[in-house]
């Protein structure tokens, strides 16, 4: 059985962050990489600096994959906020659910940290050099000015959308959730990532890579190839259930 994994960018990124994962992936798990306003193939539309917003673009635009079943959602940092919100407007909508739900670099969404930082707040030198420390880019983009002037407005969104949202508590759903992280993240704390298992009724797999918040850009084949398993363990299960 095949499926299609609907992939969501962290802060600055774009569909073509995804594309060593469209490379790597196994044959039966379609990469399907999605597009936030502002960036990318959609730079000329305007930003959308509030998550309620970027999560009702990307409904629509996953509409489609959607209607088709057989799917899962993934997310990264700013993605993996979007993916859960994402996987629970679905759900309320009635509409076939993700098979499961895949998210890394991110604390659960309950986590007061992502109001704590307030970086689209900061002046530009400081802004600058958060992005530096912070950013999986290498230094030599970083030190490009004609970047800057780029991803500046772009991260300041992500980044607004993030440490602007209000978590409402709601009921844990039904759905499986596998959590990655990177060993050397140094973004979230444990009990932070713990939150997740707020999120659903299934018991959360917490998985471990070698890495820092960017560990996704070193190990495409061997998450790709676990994401895969997971769903064909999911769809044995709920196929053994349904007996």
């Amino acid at each position: 059985m095949s499926f299609n994994l609907l992939c969501l960018p962290f802060a600055g990124g774009n569909k073509f962050s995804y594309r060593k994962y469209e490379e790597k992936a196994p044959a039966n798990l379609r990469i399907i990489p999605l597009e936030y306003p502002g960036r990318g193939s959609r730079g000329r539309e305007p930003l959308l600096p509030e998550l309620n917003l970027l999560v009702e673009d990307i409904y629509h635009q996953a509409s489609p994959y959607i209607a088709q079943g057989g799917y899962a959602i993934y997310g990264h940092s700013l993605g993996a906020l979007v993916a859960m919100q994402l996987a629970r407007k679905i759900i309320s909508h009635h509409q076939p659910p993700p098979l499961h739900l895949f998210v890394s670099g991110a604390a659960g969404p309950s986590s007061l940290c992502f109001r704590q930082k307030q970086r689209h707040r900061l002046e530009r030198n400081t802004f600058i050099a958060e992005i530096t420390r912070f950013d999986g880019s290498p230094q030599e983009i970083l030190q490009n000015e004609e970047f800057i002037d780029y991803i500046e407005p772009v991260l300041r969104a992500d980044f607004r959308a993030v440490e602007t949202y209000q978590h409402e508590e709601t009921a844990p759903l039904m759905l499986p959730v596998t959590v990655i992280n990177g060993t050397e993240d140094t973004e979230i704390e444990r009990l932070d990532i713990s939150l997740w298992q707020k999120e659903t009724n299934y018991p959360v797999e917490f998985v471990s890579m070698p890495g820092n918040h960017f560990f996704i850009f070193d190990a495409p084949a061997q998450i790709t190839r676990l994401m895969a398993n997971k769903l064909q363990l999911t769809v044995k299960q709920d196929n053994h259930s349904a007996q």
